[in-house]
């Protein structure tokens, strides 16, 4: 038998065998998808340029040059220069690390308890459940960037308020798509079955639970990330996000919004990174749902 064979067997003889053989499949199944091939791409063009930043760069981003205000793009300025002199295209390679840190940070801390908050009440159910989705709703009832702007407000501005702000506003979504697949699983005949043969509740809910949940709250992410970018973005662009001198994407567009006309590279370069970057994320999570979910499998 080759190893071909042995990956696409519909009758494995071990479970490493069909733990592989599912790896394998969807690796073919993303092979085949050009969106989330492209999507996957431009995230990691994204990722090198957040790490040899450095080396890539040719200029201190922070460096200022009263000789060289609004220069237009160039041999020597690829991205041409903003109105303090500064090297957009270094600019922008330092400003992905904040932007991904962002992003980064806000699905470590968001998504992880939005799938608690969702198994939990769809297990249970009753009035477990209807207290935690009432508090869901209320989060859900304003607009991300409106709420993180109230967060911001109190904790101050700053890239870790940023994180913090974002992040409490963006759980809700997960606990909602959680609690949905966790009330289905709970009538499975396997649930059952673990009931009568006395498994705790905690067990049940870690150890079979979480784990069906997880394929779409990874696609959730995925997805979410370009709002995430934006709503960065967003902050940044209003002062509230990552603080100068830190190169940060939507505090360059911010800069540029009064050179628009004349000078159109200083906004338009990081705007620009703004829409690759969410495009990117969009269209990886477009095709980890058709690779993840079984129905579009």
């Amino acid at each position: 038998m080759t190893t071909l064979t042995w990956l696409e067997t519909d009758t494995p003889q071990s479970a490493m065998q069909a733990r592989l053989g599912r790896w394998w499949r969807a690796g073919r199944r993303m092979l085949r998808n050009p969106a989330m091939l492209f999507g996957g791409l431009m995230l990691l063009l994204i990722l090198v340029a957040a790490v040899a930043a450095p080396w890539l760069a040719g200029y201190d981003p922070n460096v200022q040059d009263s000789h060289a205000r609004l220069l237009a793009p160039s041999a020597e300025h690829w991205l041409g220069t903003d109105q303090l002199g500064r090297d957009l295209w270094a600019r922008l390679l330092y400003g992905t690390r904040p932007t991904l840190l962002i992003v980064l940070l806000v699905a470590v801390l968001s998504a992880p308890f939005g799938l608690a908050i969702g198994i939990v009440a769809g297990y249970f159910g009753g009035w477990v459940s209807a207290v935690l989705m009432r508090v869901t709703d209320i989060f859900m009832a304003f607009p991300r960037l409106v709420l993180a702007l109230a967060f911001v407000a109190i904790l101050g501005p700053g890239i870790v308020n940023a994180v913090l702000a974002i992040a409490i506003t963006a759980w809700p979504p997960y606990a909602r798509i959680a609690r949905t697949e966790a009330q289905l699983i709970r009538k499975a005949e396997f649930i059952q079955a673990a009931k009568v043969a006395g498994i705790p509740s905690r067990s049940i809910l870690f150890g079979h639970v979480l784990p069906l949940c997880i394929p779409s709250t990874v696609i959730r992410v995925t997805l979410d990330m370009a709002g995430i970018i934006l709503t960065a973005a967003g902050l940044g662009f209003l002062g509230l996000g990552a603080q100068p001198p830190m190169s940060e994407w939507g505090a360059m567009v911010a800069a540029g919004r009064n050179y628009l006309f004349d000078q159109w590279w200083v906004a338009a370069v990081p705007g620009m990174a703004i829409l690759l970057g969410s495009l990117a994320f969009n269209l990886l999570g477009d095709g980890l749902r058709d690779v993840l979910d079984p129905k579009h499998a």
